[in-house]
């Protein structure tokens, strides 16, 4: 299992539909992947999941990856909400 904090960007300013846009880059690895802010812990692959979560621009967000890729996911998630 790999853990990395971030620091969100606007993602709204760097993709038209962030929301879906941040499941697309999830789905395309076999690891589980979720979001934790808090108490909150979602499961990246969500759409519904995503929405409730709301990444917004300065929250402070645990990316936790588990599986063969997870390594890739991490920084995959990660490049999406920064905006690299």
């Amino acid at each position: 299992m790999s853990r990395k904090n971030v620091i969100v960007s606007n993602v709204s300013e760097g993709h038209e539909n962030p929301i879906a846009e941040l499941v697309q880059v999830a789905c395309r690895f076999d690891s589980e992947i979720t979001l934790e802010n808090d108490n909150r812990r979602i499961n990246a692959k969500s759409i519904m999941g995503i929405m409730a979560f709301n990444p917004t621009e300065g929250m402070s967000v645990d990316i936790v990856a588990d599986g063969r890729d997870e390594q890739e996911a991490l920084m995959a998630i990660e490049k999406f909400l920064v905006c690299e």
